[in-house]
Formats: structure tokens, sequence, C-alpha cells
């Protein structure tokens, strides 16, 4: 249940007109009286006797009994209360229940005070209604509203309990606006998937995921379709920016506008300024390309979706012992690269990709402000990913994807933790939405690449299978056994033959890879596994073209040199670590 107090207002009978009025898109059915401070209040909706002018008369009697210069300016004060979409409709009953506690909580009406506000609570559809009062008590003194909202959000959370509704979370004030009930019926009545408000929030923040200045950012607003209309000092100097549908349009055929405030809070033009000028002071320092610069190369979607991931991991390993300013700012990238990854997935991944980036928005803003600047790795694999291209799919592309999306899951699950551990509910429940969505995508991702290291794996000579089996028990023992036990074992003693082969010490990879990280969310340890060794030892993702390993490992040639130092065999076949 999504209770919101609306600004003061100065016309109570303004706000009857539209309260009992068919709405702004002809939403409003069947508007009445549910409950009001008195049981004989007149109901314009029900009785054709009665006028908003009664109503409004008997609301507004309190602050029209003070002295002309004693009455405040803006009286009209305004609540709706609005139940999930998957709720059950609530009877006029149970919601004139609501209204009598919403407006006790809330201290417009508290509980035995005979002489609090005067209010009417209407409602005009199946899930919601709105509240209306005068803040003029009966006796003459103005009513306390002090963190109304909040009150009212506390009330919100005990009347689920009591009615068994969806238990939703007390919001922080950081979330994106919610559409309005005009934007829904219109979507709907349009049959889009989703309002306006949020494909342009969805378009906005793909246009600035990675972008390093101001022209880059328009240019890509510009390339998505949208309108644009900038807002221009006399200097010449751009100060905000607001964007437009082509299709979406009002009474007049005039295009419908939102700011990027109105879209989301950060995604106003100073609070994207502040992930560009972040970028451009490290350039100063010469550790980045300055803002607007052209990329010194264009990474293919494989190499962007390898590099992605070496970025993400070294995400993750910051939420272990890092400032919670440094971890928010990484949160806040990691929502920019998933945004590219979404924007440049294949057909099969696009949708659980996007719904992944779409859940993920909210869990990238809280109160604990972002240290920009931390986040370059971050923001430069985003970009890398959207310079790169859309990937095919298959092949490196698809497996690199597969191997991004792998380690993403394990950055979004660190974020929920994180939120979790900091009681920030709403962000830790879209984290771990937005988790599940890219299990989903893992799995369409996985399948092809997947199933080429299986067989590998099951064609390797039986003497080599029994030899990794028994380095995976020597180098993890406590993770070997459920791993031996996965259907995903093949494609791991695949992997551990390449690495050999590539001059790795297996144990050591094995190692590296399972103790920085915990792996009890992994549907698959020995996937994780595959992954987290195929990065480190510099191996194609997709192994289709390597060649099957038929001798024993002390046959196999030890003159690769690809993939990272630290293991290496030296020359006396000892691991070398840094």
């Amino acid at each position: 249940m999504i209770p919101r107090v609306h600004k003061m207002g100065t016309r109570t009978v303004g706000l009857l007109y539209y309260l009992y009025g068919p709405g702004t898109h002809e939403e409003h059915t069947d508007p009445h009286l549910v409950a009001a401070w008195d049981d004989l209040a007149p109901d314009p909706g029900r009785n054709p006797d009665a006028t908003y002018a009664d109503l409004q008369r008997l609301l507004d009697q309190p602050v029209e009994a003070l002295p002309a210069k004693e009455r405040p300016a803006q009286h009209v004060w305004h609540l709706s209360v609005r139940a999930a979409p998957e709720d059950p409709i609530l009877s006029d009953e149970q919601w004139a229940d609501i209204a009598r506690r919403m407006v006790a909580a809330t201290g417009i009406a508290p509980d035995g005070d005979a002489a609090g506000c005067r209010w009417a609570a209407v409602r005009h559809a199946d899930d919601h209604i709105h509240i209306i009062a005068t803040t003029v008590r009966e006796d003459g003194r103005q009513a306390r509203l002090r963190q109304d909202g909040k009150r009212a959000q506390a009330e919100a959370r005990q009347i689920e309990i009591d009615y068994g509704l969806r238990r939703l979370n007390t919001g922080d004030g950081t979330a994106a606006q919610r559409p309005t009930s005009a934007e829904r019926h219109k979507a709907d009545r349009q049959q889009r998937e989703r309002t306006p408000r949020e494909e342009l929030r969805e378009t906005v923040r793909r246009a600035v995921a990675g972008a390093q200045g101001e022209k880059e950012f328009l240019d890509r607003l510009a390339s998505a379709g949208l309108l644009i209309r900038p807002k221009v000092a006399p200097s010449g100097d751009l100060l905000g920016y607001s964007v437009a549908l082509s299709d979406d349009r009002n009474k007049d055929g005039e295009p419908v506008f939102y700011s990027g405030t109105k879209l989301a809070p950060d995604l106003s033009l100073p609070r994207i300024r502040e992930r560009w000028a972040a970028t451009a002071a490290a350039s100063v320092h010469g550790e980045d390309s300055p803002a607007d610069a052209p990329l010194r190369s264009v990474p293919g979607p494989a190499t962007a979706r390898r590099a992605a991931t070496t970025a993400a991991w070294q995400a993750v390993l910051v939420f272990d012992g890092g400032d919670d300013e440094v971890i928010a700012a990484q949160i806040a990238a990691a929502g920019e690269v998933l945004d590219a990854l979404a924007k440049t997935s294949a057909a099969h991944t696009r949708r659980q990709l996007g719904e992944a980036a779409f859940a993920f928005e909210r869990a990238s803003r809280s109160h604990v402000r972002a240290a920009r600047g931390h986040d370059r790795a971050l923001r430069q694999a985003a970009r890398d990913l959207v310079h790169g291209g859309p990937a095919l799919g298959r092949g490196e592309d698809g497996a690199s994807t597969a191997m991004l999306i792998d380690m993403a899951f394990f950055l979004v699950t660190a974020a929920a933790a994180w939120h979790g551990k900091k009681e920030h509910a709403q962000q830790a429940a879209a984290a771990l939405q937005a988790a599940e969505h890219l299990r989903a995508a893992y799995q369409a991702a996985a399948g092809h690449p997947m199933a080429v290291l299986h067989q590998r794996g099951r064609l390797l000579p039986p003497a080599l299978q029994r030899r990794h089996a028994a380095v995976l028990r020597e180098a993890v023992p406590e993770l070997a056994e459920q791993v031996l036990a996965e259907a995903g074992w093949p494609a791991l003693a695949s992997t551990l033959a390449d690495a050999e082969a590539a001059g790795h010490d297996p144990a050591g990879l094995l190692v590296q890879a399972a103790g920085r990280r915990e792996l009890d969310t992994a549907s698959s340890v020995s996937d994780v596994l595959v992954w987290r060794l195929r990065r480190l030892a510099g191996l194609p993702a997709d192994a289709s073209a390597m060649p099957l390993h038929s001798t024993t490992p002390d046959q196999q040639s030890r003159s690769h040199t690809n993939g990272p130092a630290d293991t290496r065999r030296d020359g006396r076949n000892r691991t070398r670590r840094y």
C-alpha cells in the first residue's frame, strides 16, 4: 500500500472538482465518498442534490471562522493511498477504515480528538482513494503535520499486515517519481508496456551509461529518437534538459516533455555532470581520457565484455572493506554497466538483461552519497560496451557475455547484501530482483558455450579427468565433492586442462578463483569456477575452436604465455604469486 502526501493547496473546491471529475484522461469512474469527518457530510458523487460547493463550505468552515489575516495561505491537505496491483479489490467499508486510520496517524484527526481537522475520502477507482482535508482544526489551531508522510508510511505497513496485503518496503525519498494514475491509464489505452515516463527514464539511463560529456550524452539521446528540449542560459551554457517520446502527445497534440529531475533524482543535469567531472579530474592526473574525447581504441564486443568482467570483479572486492561512499559509487556505476550490457545484448538475452537493469535502477541510489571517481573502471567498462557494439550472441561474443553476466550476478548480490546491512530495504529488494533476472539471462547466454565445454570435458582421457579431480580436491577440499557431483564438472575439468596446457598451475588458479568471494548464491559452483578460471588464465571464453586434450598433462606443451603471470610456473615448477 502506497500513501503519498501531495503539495499543500489553496483552493478546496479546485481539488474537489478534480476528485469528482472525469480525470485528465477519463480514468475516474463512479467518484463517491467512502468516509468523512462527519457521517452526514454531503456526497456530490452519489447525492444529486449535493454540490461541490456544499462540501467545500463545510470543509472550509474552520478556516473561514478565523480572522482573514490569520488564515493560512495554503490550507488544503491531500493524501492519496494506493493498493498494490496484486492486492484484492477492497470494499468501500475497508477503504473507509483505511482513511480513518490515515487521518489519525498523520495528525489530521487523531483518535479521540473531537477538535481535529475536517476531512473527506473520495474513491474514484478500484485501487485507491484520495483524502482531502483543511488543516485548520475545529478549535482554530493549525494541525501538527510534521513528518506526516513518514507517519503515513508507517501506518501503511501496519495496514498491509492487518489486511493481508502485499508487504512493501518503506521508502527513503531516493526513489524515482512513480507514474501518475493518468499516465498509467494513458499507457493502458495506448497498449504500452510501460508509461512514457518509465520509457524515457530507461532510455536516458542508457544514454548516460559510460558517457563522458554533454555532447556525447545529447547525441545518444537524439540517436535513440527522443525529442530534446535544452534549457540554455543567456550565456549559452546548458542549464538542463527535457525529453519526450515522439508519439506521446497531450490533448493539444503537443509532445509531453519530462525534465531529467522528473525522471529520477540522479538524472538531473547537475547530477550527471558529477560523473563527468570525476572522469575529467582523473584525466588531469593522467588516469583517464578527457571528457568527450574519442576512445583510444574501439574494442570488439567480446573484448569489451572481458574487460567489464575484470572491472566487475575488482568492484566486488571493494565490498569486502571499502568505505560506504566508495561502495555507493561502485553500485551506481554497476547500474551503468547493466544498462550498457542490456543495450548491446543479443536477442535471446535482451529482455532479461533489460529487466535486470530496470530493477537495479532503484538499487543504484540511496542516502549514501557516491564518491565519484572511484567508479572509473566500471564507467569505462560501460563506455567500452556501448562503443564495442552489439554482441551476436554466439562464439566468443556469446561466451564472454555469459562470463560477464555471471560476474555481474555476484556484483549485484554483493550490492543487495550491503544495502541489507544498511537497512536500505527498497534498494536491497531491487538488487535481489535484478539478480533473479541476471540468473535467467545467464541460463540463456551460457547454454551453448557450457555445452561445448561439457562435451570437451567428457572427451578428456580418463586419466586426465582423474588427475584434475585430484587437483580439485587438493586445492579446494571444502568445495570438491559438491563440484564433482554437479552436472557442470566436465566443463570445469576441460577448463583446468586448457589452463594447464596454457602454462598455468590449475591448483593455484582454483585457490585464487574460490578464495576471494562466497559462492553460496551460485546455482552452479562449477559454472562460476569455469568463468573465473577462464578469465584469470586469459583463456578464450568460447572453447569450440580450441584443440582437444588427448595427451597426459606432462606431455602437453608449456610454451603458451597468455593469461596473468601469477599462476604460471617458474623454472623450478613452483607457482609464482604477487
